[in-house]
């Protein structure tokens, strides 16, 4: 069984400008290689870029351009090729069934938040200072993060990303455990019927309210988004810092709503796992 855990780092302001650099230089790579493959298939009788054949050209990449990509770990960078490789298999496979294909699309520097590691102590390492009473997490190039550790990882760490969310960086860690043990047996059974009015309706009468955490917030975000509207568009290196407050408190605003918003799905979701044996729910 695979569980995954999710903390919040406490970077340096040294090691928050490696991070960033890390993700530039992912971006940059993934949009190289995106690049590599539209210009093969356009220019080279429909010629096909592989996997293999671009993780086998980051050897030679890295030697030459050692201050950029040769700084990051091997592998997170054969793990954004795979992502690309993913993202195309996807697409050939919308056209083969019909689907709208949605081309794989070049990644922004604000639109490439996640790095990852496939395997713990492969360029990363976490709980990098056992002894230490702070758990930190440990990247190449950027070294040992302090990351706030709010409960204990169960079983056998296996793979570790990086992920930006705002100003703020997070540790995402999935863990390898044994099968838990089942619940006790309750005897219940329950139907469940998602809505808009209610959160969720049951079989036995009962409802689940909707908590309107977006209405909630709504006076907030309209007087933030009418702030970030006087603002002309502009690349991100062009902003002004009242600017770059204006997008930050916007994009806080949103965050908050939908993370209150998973809360509440979660904390639903366990109540009813935890009263019945069998539930059953819409299509």
């Amino acid at each position: 069984m695979i569980r995954a855990y999710k903390f919040l780092m406490r970077p340096t302001v040294r090691q928050e400008q490696a991070l960033s650099e890390m993700l530039r230089d992912h971006c940059s790579l993934y949009n190289g290689a995106l690049q590599e493959r539209r210009d093969a298939y356009r220019h080279s009788s429909k010629t096909s870029v592989r996997y293999g054949m671009q993780s086998v050209q980051l050897k030679d990449i890295r030697a030459f351009d050692l201050e950029r990509q040769g700084r990051w770990s091997f592998s997170s960078q054969q793990a954004t090729l795979r992502r690309l490789d993913k993202a195309m298999q996807a697409f050939f496979r919308r056209v083969k069934s019909g689907e709208t294909p949605g081309y794989p699309r070049f990644r922004g520097v604000n639109w490439f938040d996640t790095v990852d590691f496939p395997k713990d102590g492969d360029g990363c390492r976490w709980d990098s200072i056992p002894r230490d009473p702070v758990t930190r997490v440990r990247f190449q190039g950027v070294g040992h993060v302090k990351v706030n550790q709010h409960r204990a990882v169960a079983g056998r760490v296996k793979t570790v990303s990086v992920k930006r969310e705002g100003r703020k960086w997070f540790v995402v860690l999935s863990a390898e455990q044994e099968q838990p043990e089942p619940l006790p047996a309750t005897g219940s059974m329950v139907g469940i019927d998602l809505g808009i009015a209610n959160f969720l309706a049951d079989s036995g009468g009962g409802f689940v309210p909707n908590p309107r955490h977006g209405r909630r917030a709504a006076q907030k975000l309209q007087a933030a988004q009418q702030a970030l509207s006087r603002f002309p568009r502009r690349k991100a290196k062009e902003r002004t810092a009242n600017h770059q407050r204006a997008v930050e408190k916007v994009a806080q605003l949103h965050g908050t709503v939908r993370r209150q918003r998973l809360d509440h799905a979660h904390k639903t979701a366990l109540g009813l796992v935890r009263a019945h044996d069998v539930i059953a729910h819409e299509d």
